[in-house]
């Protein structure tokens, strides 16, 4: 076999990576391995964003990893809580050392002849590369570097700052201020209530509604069965509890759609004021999690609503002005400070370019294997979590089928493991299976989903539970050694 740099090169250091190379570490020791994380610390997305009011929309006992209990007594944690437990994870199983900061992947080739990845990374020392069997990436799935930012006529105009969520300026002081946040997702539904504390006013102005649910943001099940019961099992129990409740309530939307909404929006009712607009304002075109829903801890967004510190104005955008934004009704809304919450922008594998044996291959072009592998791409897996629950339900249960697979391919004698589809295979849809605008506009990015397993990509926890740890590790994947001109074993389909 050539000689490489790494057995396994993971490409992030945020909530995956980390979790990612503590399952390798413990599952598949004999293996060498490293991280390189473009930016300059641990934690990824919770470590970029620096809103105000920053927290997880998904609570911390399916959120964090299984095998690391939440202490907390918060279920649904801020940003730094999440960030510290990330760093506080890497420091107990020493991986902190193995991290080579600033190191931003740009490309990976791929040579079949010496079953191996040449992978070229940006660093503040210039370009430098490294060889490795596998490659993990746990980049996420949206551009760090970019946001999605519409532009409006008129923002030349406007007197105030204009902010982008992604890119939010230190020390930014904005008590007093009249502040309008664009957009109706989970950042905007964040950002307004905690901004409603210290300014003026806030306006959370959107072109259509968001289905939105309140829950407490401690968990009262957990907070007692943490306190009679050994950590990892009140962790466990409530981690169940949860992952129940979410794919029974994810069924119902499939299911009986029309009720979810009537339930909801009873829901709401009770949260608002008695004569709120709910038709306008918080009533979609579409089915609950047709697009992700909006969690709103301990109700925050409508307990300012009702004190009067924030509104939602529904309404299309004219054009800026000096004084803040004209509408299509021709109201004015005034700001000092305008945030555009309007999304991310998505980016396949964290933008690197891939070849394959010298031929240029876009995972937009592939289907997804087991959604965590691309068709025609050799030992390339891909963290990725889910839609409708915790990212790192799926991502924990991917590190574990990615240890299966490389002590599978060690017993076997094989070094390559390249996902081939049978004829009957085709695709039926995007591999990300939202109607949200930013799934949409970033269709290119993504892998499609198949017809039949293992090409399906699924929402469904107990099935990828199944798939991942249980069933057939290498069924419709072919395996075969460096220079091999036929696939030395197959598995039987």
């Amino acid at each position: 076999m050539a000689d490489v740099d790494l057995d396994v090169l993971i490409v992030g250091a945020g909530l995956s990576g980390i979790g990612a190379a503590v399952q390798l570490q413990q599952q598949c020791p004999q293996r060498r391995w490293a991280i390189v994380e473009g930016r300059g610390a641990i934690g990824g997305t919770w470590d970029l964003f620096r809103y105000p009011g920053i927290r997880s929309d998904s609570d911390m006992y399916t959120l964090g990893y299984r095998f690391k209990p939440w202490r907390a007594a918060k279920a649904i944690a801020d940003g730094p809580s999440i960030r510290s437990y990330i760093r506080e994870t890497a420091t107990e199983h020493g991986i902190t050392p193995h991290i080579r900061f600033h190191h931003k992947v740009t490309d990976a080739a791929w040579d079949s002849g010496t079953a191996r990845w040449t992978v070229t990374m940006d660093t503040p020392d210039g370009p430098t590369s490294l060889t490795t069997r596998f490659l993990y990436m746990c980049s996420g799935y949206y551009s760090y570097a970019e946001a999605h930012r519409p532009h409006w006529a008129g923002e030349a105009d406007f007197a105030g700052q204009i902010i982008h969520p992604q890119f939010w300026p230190d020390g930014l002081d904005y008590a007093g201020k009249r502040v309008v946040v664009i957009g109706s997702g989970a950042t905007a539904v964040t950002l307004v209530p905690e901004m409603a504390k210290q300014a003026a006013s806030v306006t959370m102005l959107q072109r259509t509604p968001t289905w939105m649910v309140s829950r407490p943001s401690s968990d009262a099940i957990a907070n007692i069965l943490k306190a009679i019961l050994p950590a990892q099992m009140a962790y466990d129990l409530v981690r169940w509890k949860n992952i129940t409740f979410g794919q029974w309530f994810y069924r119902q939307t499939r299911e009986k759609p029309g009720k979810v909404r009537e339930q909801l929006l009873k829901r709401l009712a009770k949260l608002l004021p008695a004569d709120y607009d709910l038709e306008t304002h918080f009533t979609p075109g579409y089915n609950p999690w047709d697009q992700r829903l909006c969690l709103v801890p301990d109700a925050d967004l409508f307990t300012a609503i009702k004190a009067g510190r924030a509104r939602i104005v529904t309404d299309q955008i004219d054009r800026f002005e000096a004084g803040g934004i004209r509408l299509a009704s021709g109201a004015l809304l005034a700001a000092d400070i305008i945030v555009t919450a309007t999304g991310l922008k998505l980016e396949a594998v964290g933008g690197m370019r891939i070849s394959v044996d010298g031929q240029p291959r876009r995972t937009a072009d592939s289907l997804a294997y087991k959604g965590m592998m691309y068709s025609g791409i050799p030992n390339l897996f891909q963290s990725f979590g889910y839609i409708n629950a915790s990212w790192t339900l799926r991502s924990d249960l991917i590190a574990d089928y990615v240890c299966r697979l490389l002590n599978h391919m060690a017993a076997r004698g094989v070094e390559i493991a390249t996902p081939t589809p049978a004829p009957d295979v085709v695709p039926e849809r995007l591999a990300m299976d939202l109607a949200s605008g930013y799934v949409q506009r970033g269709a290119d990015a993504l892998p499609r989903s198949g017809n039949r397993a293992p090409w399906v990509v699924t929402a469904n926890y107990t099935y990828d539970k199944a798939e991942l740890l249980d069933g057939p590790v290498d069924n419709e994947l072919v395996l075969s050694r460096a220079s091999a001109t036929a696939p030395l074993l197959e598995a039987a389909e």
